[in-house]
């Protein structure tokens, strides 16, 4: 059977020992959870640019095959780096059944560069200006003030990182969208140190 939808809605203390071992779930993961896309569900039409500038849709992407969609935080993080750098490794387990991924980040290009280099990326990672894609997804979420001000301590400016005026993230959540442009798999987990493997989204296509 394939897998479906993961909610996960996991409440951790603040830690405070590196960038990312602050509360693995944010605190409106109930929130999060309860307007999570689910399968079945119209997946939002969405248009941006990947890291040189060359447009990615949605609409002309389905054209050719259904698409596996990926949140990802920045290339600061260490599990979003692990996370792409294993889908570019086994990509053509997607690939050869017809898929195309995208990768969607809050980050400025220049960061998305970052990523590319430190991953060794092939597919499109397109900046989501003004956090719109997320928002449509259902993604999104505000870091509270505490622990922007803990990343900061650590070096990380997030509203520079992503060359905005709020600290917004994404759930790293995954997605397959059919051709018919609906929701085939989703995988929504708020816990950013949980993410789905390439095998479970290769048996889902």
């Amino acid at each position: 059977m394939k897998l479906s939808l993961l909610l996960a809605a996991l409440s951790l203390p603040l830690l405070g020992l590196s960038v990312t071992a602050h509360a693995q779930a944010p605190a409106a993961a109930p929130a999060l959870v309860a307007t999570a896309l689910h399968v079945g569900d119209q997946a939002p039409a969405f248009n941006a640019k990947d890291a040189n500038g060359r447009p990615v849709e949605l609409r002309q992407l389905l054209k050719k095959g259904p698409v596996v969609l990926y949140f990802y935080r920045g290339q600061w993080c260490p599990f979003c780096n692990k996370q792409l750098s294993q889908l570019q490794d086994s990509l053509q387990q997607l690939t050869a059944k017809g898929a195309q991924v995208v990768v969607v980040s809050p980050e400025t290009q220049e960061n998305i560069g970052q990523t590319v280099t430190k991953t060794k990326a092939s597919f499109p990672i397109i900046h989501d200006q003004d956090f719109a894609i997320m928002k449509a997804y259902h993604t999104a979420f505000t870091v509270d003030d505490a622990t922007a001000l803990k990343y900061q301590g650590f070096g990380l400016d997030l509203k520079k990182a992503n060359g905005a005026d709020a600290n917004v993230l994404p759930v790293p959540a995954t997605y397959i969208i059919g051709k018919d442009g609906k929701i085939k798999f989703a995988y929504f987990n708020p816990d950013y140190r949980r993410r789905v493997t390439v095998k479970q989204v290769a048996q889902a296509l």
